[in-house]
């Protein structure tokens, strides 16, 4: 079902919901894409009511600013309140898991559990990226010169998508299918939002650079899960002191997936997903049923 929701600003952003059970909203990953996480609904939906959206600027909806990591987060808030209700699980993949992490610190009462996919950290000392740009290189095999050749000009709008479906190639770990699985991503063509993809970046970086969002994830109680996939080209020692910061965690590594796991290890990362979600809520309602009545 294709629905609108309006922003606090006024803009429209497109989201989506299917399935039945308790809200469990998706945010994908860019900045600057649209929303691919329709796979993950569908391997959900017999679980959790799923709620994916296009962030603002992106997809199909409305191309406006401003970019910034506070609006994007008042965004998805929008989406919680006119979909999701009081409150939601949540699931971030990507730069996703880092708006859905942002999300759950400034807004804990209204996230039920975090599922933190494929994220790239809080620690902004270790570089994670030159190491990233290394094995992107490797993993592009004999598409690289092309590659690079398609980076380093203009390109027409056929020639964007090219080079966005080489680069995204290099996140599956399986090289005999992994054309195929961008190709897929890149179905329909939605256009990617550059200025959307700058700012957001720019601005996650300074954040990282000097912020304590180490102390402040220590302050969460609520459930956390981390996944990834072992075979990320984004080394993913760069998720460590998340992990170790957050005390109510626990941290998955699927084989023989890259940077969507859900795509190459689908059982997995269902039968993970599911088994968090349903654990935690058990444990959420047992709590809440001792807890002493209210003396009024």
């Amino acid at each position: 079902m294709n629905l609108d929701v309006r922003s606090d600003d006024n803009c429209h952003l497109w989201a989506e919901q299917s399935g039945s059970g308790p809200p469990l909203v998706l945010c994908h990953g860019g900045p600057g894409l649209w929303d691919y996480l329709d796979p993950v609904a569908r391997l959900l939906d017999d679980r959790a009511r799923t709620i994916r959206w296009d962030q603002r600027g992106c997809g199909r909806s409305q191309r406006r600013g401003p970019y910034s990591v506070a609006r994007f987060v008042a965004d998805l808030d929008a989406v919680r309140d006119q979909l999701a209700g009081p409150r939601m699980a949540l699931l971030g993949h990507s730069w996703g898991a880092h708006l859905a992490l942002r999300y759950t610190i400034e807004h804990p009462e209204r996230v039920s559990h975090l599922i933190y996919v494929s994220g790239t950290g809080i620690d902004p000392e270790r570089g994670w990226h030159p190491h990233y740009k290394r094995n992107l290189r490797l993993r592009l095999g004999h598409h690289l010169d092309r590659w690079e050749a398609l980076s380093a000009r203009t390109r027409t709008p056929e020639e964007d998508r090219e080079q966005a479906v080489l680069q995204w190639s290099a996140d599956f770990a399986d090289h005999g299918t992994a054309l195929r699985h961008a190709e897929g991503m890149a179905t329909p063509w939605l256009g990617i939002n550059y200025d959307c993809n700058q700012a957001i970046n720019a601005e996650v970086k300074q954040e990282l650079s000097n912020s304590e969002m180490a102390v402040q994830c220590r302050a969460l109680d609520l459930p956390v899960l981390i996944i990834d996939g072992t075979e990320d080209i984004r080394p993913r020692w760069a998720v460590d002191s998340l992990h170790q910061a957050l005390t109510n965690s626990q941290r998955v590594s699927l084989a023989g997936s890259g940077h969507l796991p859900w795509v190459e290890n689908p059982h997995d990362f269902r039968r993970t997903v599911t088994t968090f979600l349903t654990q935690h809520s058990r444990q959420t309602l047992s709590q809440v049923h001792r807890e002493p009545p209210d003396p009024r």
